[in-house]
């Protein structure tokens, strides 16, 4: 298969991860809602949840169409960096969310975790535009 078809399909299985759970924040259905809202309290308790869901699900959603797109490469690098960052955090600061015990993740957790590969996705696709 053609590097471009690859390369393709890497950036538009991102763009449908991003922009479904975006979209299903925005939409008030998401189910880490209670997740984020934890988190919400625990760094920036001045926002009310309401206002952050849906901003944060419309910010997913750009992601998303940046990754889609594949234009715009530096902004999509710090904005998927922000975003890696605020979603590992819970596994620092919500502890007793995320994990059942040391080294077994809750359910949550491992909805965490996963962005690893999420991560290697994004690297690989990125890559010559990157390093």
């Amino acid at each position: 298969m053609k590097r471009f078809t690859i390369t393709f399909f890497s950036r538009l299985a991102l763009f449908v991860v991003y922009f479904w759970f975006g979209l299903l924040k925005v939409l008030g259905e998401s189910p880490a809602n209670p997740l984020v809202s934890g988190l919400l309290e625990r760094t920036l308790p001045f926002l009310t949840f309401d206002q952050f869901i849906v901003a944060f699900g419309f910010f997913e959603m750009f992601l998303g169409v940046l990754f889609l797109t594949g234009r715009f490469r530096r902004i999509t690098v710090v904005l998927f960096s922000l975003h890696m960052i605020a979603v590992f955090l819970p596994l620092f600061l919500l502890p007793q969310i995320v994990w059942q015990r040391s080294w077994i993740p809750t359910l949550e957790g491992q909805y965490i975790i996963k962005n690893i590969v999420i991560i290697a996705l994004y690297l690989n696709v990125y890559k010559k535009k990157m390093f």
